[in-house]
């Protein structure tokens, strides 16, 4: 149960660039969260952190805070692909920061989700 299999990854190119063409998104202050329906019915996450958030060390960090997080959350995330962009800022979070950013996140996709 508290696993992150490939299975539920975005590995490849082609699903990053539709989730960046699909207009739905989801702002925070470190974070940009797009998302689309996936064609499995089970949800898929993608972290991107490029260099100008930080060094390597720094976008490594973040991308492990994210994956705990959903890691440990997993059931409240609905059936879709998600990308999750770190912006600048999000290396000065530490792991409630993420918690509290993300949290809004699932229950603003919870909710986007069912009026769909």
């Amino acid at each position: 149960m508290f696993t992150f299999t490939k299975d539920e990854r975005l590995l490849k190119r082609v699903d990053f660039l539709r989730l960046s063409e699909s207009s739905r998104k989801i702002s925070t202050p470190c974070f940009l969260v797009l998302w689309a329906a996936g064609p499995d019915p089970a949800c898929r996450i993608g972290i991107t952190v490029s260099r100008k958030v930080g060094n390597a060390v720094t976008r490594n960090r973040i991308k492990r805070l994210v994956r705990e997080y959903y890691r440990l959350h997993k059931a409240l995330f609905p059936p879709l692909d998600i990308n999750i962009i770190a912006r600048r800022g999000a290396d000065k979070l530490d792991y409630q920061g993420v918690c509290k950013e993300l949290d809004r996140v699932v229950e603003r996709l919870a909710g986007l989700t069912r009026s769909c």
